[in-house]
């Protein structure tokens, strides 16, 4: 049998013209084309596009014949820049005034919706009412009982950021009975809103229940880890109550504000006793109050950061910088020593004393101790503060430096 051989490492050239590329002569010379015309176009561009400097002296005629034949394509023309000019200052009596809407005084008076929860404000149409007062308000979902919280007062127009609701009337007998009927009936509602969801085997926690004031609507509030499909409860629990039905997801903050409790202080919830609004807390809030990085400590009942670590974080601030801060060597009546801890809001600092047979450290107001330097405990060196510059009497006859 004749043997056959192998070309091995010569590439065969293929017979349509084809190089090792992949690229026949004919695309190639295509492409040279192409470049060729786009530079023609380009350059055809720049010249339209470049300033004439002698149009003014030449006539007519040629300035007309000297402009490029833009029959078949029409070049792109960047313009000019114009001058900058500076902005015209405008006399006194023609500068634009505040709008007077914003400085009309505007009579408000605090009301809640619960005896502790956000405040709003509303228009108390020129009554006069005090602190726990009950009145009959206008909401955007129908008219509401609430409890006033916050004696009328008179601010700027431009403080508001919604047109004021009025309040109707002060509540009648009638109307707190009607409120209290409507509490308990809640109560029930929660109860068998609670069964209609075992029953539908919905991954869902009730949380709580309100009627409006005129029983025109039932509101569930609930908690979920996820999204919950409740279209079939809501049909259901319509068929029951014969009023519509809305539920509501809420977090788990909004929860612990509903339901309350007692918090790691032995004090109630600060969310349910009087705070407001939910405020954003931060791991350094909690660092600058000397809190150890546990969470256990750092969370409350419902699993985030204490609110307290907020609305107390600004007082702790001011109280650091009055306070030697630790590893600060500082002069005591009894010597100079090294501060180990401090206890901003009772303004103590602990100091161990230098040149002592004993190493326990003692407590002083903050007052009594002098900072004097700073202690390096690696290198064991002292560096003391910069004395503090004494400002020099100016002399008669000596100009004040500016």
């Amino acid at each position: 049998m004749e043997e056959k051989k192998e070309n091995i490492g010569i590439p065969s050239r293929p017979e349509d013209g084809t190089g090792q590329d992949g690229q026949t002569k004919k695309s190639r010379s295509g492409r040279r084309n192409r470049w060729r015309r786009n530079r023609h176009r380009r350059d055809r561009n720049r010249e339209a596009a470049r300033p004439q400097e002698t149009v003014a002296e030449e006539p007519e005629e040629e300035e007309a014949a000297a402009e490029p034949d833009t029959a078949e394509e029409e070049p792109i023309l960047e313009a000019e820049p114009e001058e900058e000019r500076e902005p015209e200052e405008l006399p006194a009596k023609e500068l634009p005034a505040e709008p007077a809407e914003e400085k009309v005084p505007v009579e408000i008076v605090g009301v809640c919706f619960k005896e502790k929860g956000k405040v709003y404000y509303f228009d108390p149409k020129g009554e006069k009412y005090q602190d726990g007062d009950r009145v009959i308000v206008e909401t955007a979902r129908g008219i509401e009982y609430a409890f006033i919280s916050g004696e009328n007062r008179i601010i700027h127009a431009g403080q508001l950021f919604a047109p004021l609701k009025p309040v109707i009337r002060r509540a009648t007998e009638s109307d707190t009975v009607h409120y209290e009927e409507n509490l308990k009936k809640a109560k029930d509602a929660l109860a068998v809103c609670e069964k209609k969801i075992a029953a539908h085997e919905l991954e869902m926690k009730l949380v709580d229940a309100e009627y409006a004031f005129d029983n025109s609507k039932l509101l569930f509030y609930f908690t979920a880890d996820g999204r919950v499909d409740f279209r079939e409860l809501v049909k259901d629990l319509a068929s029951v109550f014969r009023t519509r039905i809305e539920l509501r997801q809420i977090g788990i903050r909004d929860e612990a504000k509903m339901i309350g409790g007692i918090g790691v202080c032995g004090r109630p919830f600060c969310c349910h006793a009087f705070l407001p609004d939910f405020v954003q807390v931060s791991i350094k809030m909690a660092k600058e109050q000397n809190f150890s990085i546990n969470s256990a400590k750092m969370t409350g009942n419902c699993g985030r950061l204490m609110c307290c670590l907020h609305f107390e974080y600004e007082t702790y601030l001011e109280e650091i910088a009055k306070t030697p801060k630790v590893d600060t060597v500082v002069k005591t009546p009894d010597g100079d020593g090294v501060v180990t801890e401090v206890i901003p809001l009772s303004g103590l600092v602990r100091v161990k004393l230098q040149n002592t047979v004993s190493n326990t450290a003692r407590l002083y107001h903050r007052d009594k101790v002098t900072p004097i330097g700073k202690m390096n405990w690696k290198t064991g060196v002292i560096t003391p503060f910069a004395p503090p510059e004494e400002e020099k009497p100016v002399q008669s006859g000596e100009a004040t430096p500016k």
